[in-house]
């Protein structure tokens, strides 16, 4: 009950009015950010100092302020989002190489449209149906509160977008084979188990990575296109697209995940800002046999796809 008088009162409302409007919400919840709501500040500066160790104190200091003033913009974007039409989306996000996916849509290829958690991904959520040609589908985790994850993920699929449960995205995916997919993939969260995880050297230190994404291209030989997702100024985006391999079986243990990760880390050192430093991205333990691990998922992926 208090969930639905938060959102029907306050955020339903709020969503609706104009961003520059909500962009002074944005200012003064940065304000908060940076003096009595230091949210997660001790996460920030951990990872900060972890990923970037040349930098001075001031530098730190100064990413650190960069980081929550836009954390504050991306809150109040995701709450214009729950209300922005299809034209506002359309304006406020550009796609540089369109191309590129419309020729994979032509030759009948689906696509894991890879990237992680860098500028606006919720817009890009919203409107990714209306931006490809391909069948826009997400995979990810229900939230907590089913309340909000039934409104949020609603909101989400007003313009055709399918948000499938990780747990039976396989089974989403089959059916929906009719006409080509981009399965939307954030592939930057932190795994939840670090023995199924792929490891690899990502910002300076030994890093955890879901492999989904790479396995997923290799189940359903999907093209694997990384998207980075570029502010042009506040609330104005701009898409690139780089095609990491439309010939996944081609490529061997790790090189998907490799490639991938390595464009999201060149995105992230260019503008280090615009990437979520709040998230818990390094609680995972490097496990003390990493290269007989790495022996042994290499010898299974090998055998489960017969390479």
């Amino acid at each position: 009950m208090g969930s639905a008088i938060i959102y029907y009162l306050f955020v339903r409302p709020l969503s609706v009015l104009p961003l520059w409007i909500l962009y002074r919400f944005s200012d003064f919840f940065y304000l908060l950010l940076i003096t009595v709501l230091p949210y997660r500040r001790k996460v920030i500066e951990d990872n900060i100092v972890r990923s970037f160790p040349e930098y001075s104190k001031t530098q730190r200091t100064t990413l650190q302020r960069k980081f929550y003033r836009h954390f504050a913009d991306l809150l109040i974007e995701g709450v214009a989002n729950l209300s922005m039409s299809e034209n506002q989306l359309r304006s406020r996000i550009k796609v540089k190489n369109p191309e590129l996916m419309n020729e994979l849509f032509h030759k009948g290829q689906s696509v894991i449209l890879v990237s992680g958690h860098y500028n606006n991904w919720e817009w890009l959520i919203s409107a990714q149906n209306f931006l490809f040609p391909h069948q826009a589908m997400g995979i990810g985790m229900p939230m907590t509160n089913k309340f909000w994850d039934k409104k949020v993920n609603s909101r989400r699929q007003r313009f055709g977008m399918k948000v499938v449960h990780s747990g039976n995205f396989k089974k989403e995916i089959s059916e929906n084979m009719t006409t080509p997919v981009a399965i939307l993939t954030l592939a930057d969260q932190s795994p939840g188990d670090s023995r199924k995880s792929y490891w690899m050297d990502f910002l300076h230190q030994q890093t955890a990575v879901l492999f989904g994404p790479e396995q997923m291209a290799h189940t359903f030989d999907f093209a694997v296109v990384f998207y980075a997702m570029r502010k042009k100024k506040r609330g104005y985006y701009e898409m690139e697209l780089k095609l990491i391999t439309d010939q996944p079986k081609s490529t061997s243990w790790g090189e998907i995940t490799e490639a991938h990760c390595r464009l999201l880390e060149q995105e992230i050192i260019h503008q280090p800002e615009f990437w979520v430093w709040s998230h818990k991205r390094w609680k995972r333990s490097v496990p003390a046999d990493l290269e007989q691990l790495k022996r042994e998922q290499n010898e299974k992926f090998n055998e489960r796809f017969g390479y």
